[in-house]
């Protein structure tokens, strides 16, 4: 039985968050959480690098042809990480740690991880 473009796509988000989580403890990250919700936000990881908390974005793509993964993350999904890091941070009573908004981008060539990038710092939401 064939596979759903959408599960296709489901496993190629997942292989690609776990590159990324791996890469970023490979670096000394602590990860914090993984998929964080709410209304109107999202954050594929939160995780912490010293006293700063990241907030990261994951772009996985199993092609180059439409661009490099992180030219997927435009102002919209910007403002949906920033709206999860501020619901963290309130959930949580976060006030006095510096934050930071970094992009895994990965690349994947025949279901296998090809390459990952850390952008670190890669953006600041407005707002």
């Amino acid at each position: 039985m064939a596979i759903t473009p959408e599960e296709h796509r489901r496993r190629l988000g997942r292989l690609g968050e776990d590159a990324a989580a791996a890469e970023l403890e490979r670096r000394g990250y602590r990860l914090v959480t993984r998929n964080y919700h709410c209304r109107g936000g999202e954050a594929d990881l939160v995780a912490d690098d010293g006293e700063t908390l990241v907030f990261v974005e994951v772009k996985a793509r199993g092609s180059l042809a439409h661009g490099l993964p992180r030219d997927a993350v435009g102002w919209t999904k910007q403002q949906r990480l920033g709206r999860a890091a501020e619901h963290y941070c309130h959930r949580h009573e976060i006030d006095d740690r510096p934050l930071r908004f970094d992009v895994v981008e990965v690349v994947l060539l025949n279901g296998e991880v090809a390459a990952v990038e850390v952008i670190v710092d890669a953006f600041v939401p407005e707002g």
